[in-house]
C-alpha cells in the first residue's frame, strides 16, 4: 500500500484515479477548492463517493493557499503525489486568464515548493495536448517542440511543465508530467462537448459545431486514462548520473533532470463529425446542429504518439468512442434522470 496524495479529487480524472487507487489497497488524500467554475453539486457528489470508501480522507481548500496545502500534506505524510487540480477549459480561458494564472501557474508553484520539503517517491503532474499548439506534425510525440500555445490555458500548462523540469533539476524531484488528450466519460464536466451535446439533443437544443465540424479529436476514455496514471506511478524517472542503459527508444527523460513527459491518449483521432453520430446513434435521436467558425485559442486536430506509455508502462489506451460514449449517456441519463 502506498500513500498517495491527489489533488483535484473532486474533479473529473480526479474522482476517477482517485476510485481506482483505493480500490488497489492505497490510501489516499484528495485535495480540493470546490471551485465554482461548474456545478459544485456534481463535484460534492463525487467526494461523498469516495468518502464511502476506506482509506479515503480528504481536505477542502484553495491550491494558492500555501499554508493549508502544506499542512495537508505535512499531516497525510505522501509517498507519492499526484497534481491534477488546475483551472480547466480553453473557451473560459479567453473570459477569466487571470483563473488560470492563479490556479495552474501558483498552485503549481506551491506543490513543487511541498514538493522539495518532504522526501518523494514520485511526483506527477498533469498538462495538456494543448501545449502542443499550432503543431501540425501529427502524431503529436513528447519530444516535439511545443512552443506555440494557442490560448492561455495551454500556456500556462507549458509553463508549469518548465517550473516542474526545473525543480526536478534543481532539488532532485522524481518527476513526470503527462499530457491528456480529450478526455470523456461518465461524471465528465458539464463544459466537456460529449455532457454539452447529450444534454442539448435530449432537451431539443441545438448544439454548436465549431469549424464547421471540420475538427479531429484523440478522444480518450477516462478509464483508459487513469489505468495508464495508475501503472505511471511506479514507473519513476532516474536521475541523469543513475542507471539509464535501460530507457526505451523516443524516451522523453531529460538529460538534466529526473523529468519525463509522457503523452496518454488513444492514438486514434475521431472526426468530430463522426463523434456526433455516435452520440446521435447512442441516444437515439438526431441532434440539430449550428455549425459556427473556429473559436479563438482552438485548434483543428489532436493525435497523441502514444509509444511511450505503452513503453513504460506495457498499457495502451483502447477503448473506442462507441464503448465510451455509450458508458457517458448511461451515467448522464441514471444521473440527471433523463
Amino acid at each position: 500500500m502506498q500513500r498517495i496524495f491527489i489533488t483535484g479529487t473532486a474533479g473529473f480524472i480526479g474522482y476517477h484515479l482517485a476510485e481506482l487507487l483505493l480500490d488497489h489497497g492505497h490510501a489516499v488524500h484528495g485535495f480540493d477548492g470546490i471551485t465554482p467554475y461548474y456545478d459544485v453539486q456534481l463535484k460534492r457528489r463525487r467526494h461523498q463517493q469516495l468518502l464511502q470508501k476506506p482509506n479515503f480522507s480528504a481536505t477542502e481548500a484553495m491550491l494558492e493557499d500555501f499554508d493549508k496545502l502544506r499542512s495537508a500534506v505535512a499531516e497525510f505524510r505522501p509517498d507519492v503525489i499526484v497534481h491534477l487540480a488546475a483551472q480547466a477549459g480553453v473557451r473560459y480561458s479567453l473570459e477569466e486568464p487571470r483563473a488560470y494564472v492563479e490556479a495552474n501557474i501558483v498552485g503549481t508553484f506551491n506543490i513543487l515548493e511541498i514538493a522539495r520539503e518532504c522526501p518523494l517517491q514520485h511526483l506527477l503532474i498533469a498538462s495538456t495536448s494543448s501545449v502542443y499548439g499550432a503543431n501540425t506534425d501529427m502524431p503529436f510525440g513528447e519530444t516535439d517542440k511545443a512552443d506555440t500555445q494557442l490560448s492561455i490555458y495551454a500556456a500556462t500548462k507549458k509553463a508549469t511543465e518548465s517550473m516542474a523540469h526545473s525543480y526536478a533539476h534543481l532539488f532532485s524531484i522524481p518527476t513526470t508530467m503527462f499530457r491528456f488528450f480529450t478526455v470523456y466519460g461518465p461524471w465528465g464536466r458539464p463544459d466537456l462537448a460529449l455532457f454539452r451535446f447529450v444534454d442539448a439533443i435530449l432537451d431539443d437544443r441545438p448544439i454548436d459545431v465549431y469549424n464547421n465540424g471540420d475538427m479531429e479529436r484523440d478522444f480518450t476514455f477516462v478509464g483508459d486514462l487513469v489505468r495508464a496514471i495508475q501503472l505511471l506511478i511506479p514507473v519513476v524517472p532516474p536521475s541523469p548520473d543513475g542507471d539509464r542503459t535501460k530507457m526505451p527508444d523516443g524516451d522523453s527523460l531529460s538529460p538534466a533532470a529526473p523529468f519525463r513527459i509522457v503523452n496518454i491518449g488513444n492514438s486514434a483521432p475521431v472526426k468530430l463529425l463522426d463523434f456526433i453520430d455516435e452520440i446521435e446513434a447512442c441516444l437515439g435521436k438526431k441532434a440539430v446542429r449550428n455549425y459556427l467558425p473556429m473559436q479563438p485559442g482552438d485548434v483543428q486536430a489532436t493525435w497523441a504518439d502514444a509509444g511511450l506509455l505503452e513503453a513504460l508502462t506495457g498499457y495502451r489506451p483502447q477503448t473506442g468512442i462507441r464503448e465510451g460514449v455509450a458508458d457517458f449517456v448511461d451515467w448522464f441519463r441514471d444521473y440527471y434522470q433523463k
